[in-house]
């Protein structure tokens, strides 16, 4: 009973952590919009949370055959790159991605400002989405426990 009551709090925690971390990529981004030859990046979202929760859809496990396989070839290899975060949330490299630059610039940045600012506020509005449902979520259960 207890895992059920936690199973949903525990998805959309790990979807924050990683929208966090989605946040300040789409900022480093906007930060970098006039250094030459940045390449802007983003996080494939879908894969992330599937990864983070263990979920894959069935379309999502076809997909994933193909994907590219970090492996050591020596003990003395370290392990790949990745951020950490709480609860299991983390952003590897399969999820951090360049992003494909529909007007390239003389430069060589790719960072579009317009769909940056668009992609920021999206991501902060399904933050709080996010935020609002695990808040919404521990009410009721609080309310539940004191018989309310």
């Amino acid at each position: 009973m207890n895992t059920r009551l936690t199973d949903s709090i525990d998805f959309h925690g790990k979807a924050l952590l990683l929208r966090s971390e989605r946040q300040k990529v789409i900022a480093s981004n906007i930060a970098n919009a006039d250094t030459p030859r940045y390449a802007a990046r983003d996080i494939d979202f879908k894969s992330a949370l599937a990864d983070a929760t263990g979920v894959r859809s069935a379309a999502d496990s076809a997909a994933g055959s193909n994907a590219l396989i970090a492996s050591s070839t020596h003990a003395g290899h370290l392990g790949g790159a990745s951020r950490s975060g709480e609860s299991g949330a983390r952003i590897d490299s399969t999820a951090l991605k360049y992003r494909v630059t529909e007007q390239p610039s003389l430069d060589g940045n790719s960072v579009d400002l317009d769909r940056e600012r668009a992609n920021f506020a999206d991501n902060a509005m399904r933050f709080e989405a996010a935020l609002r449902f695990i808040n919404g979520s521990v009410r009721t259960t609080l309310s539940a426990i004191r018989g309310e």
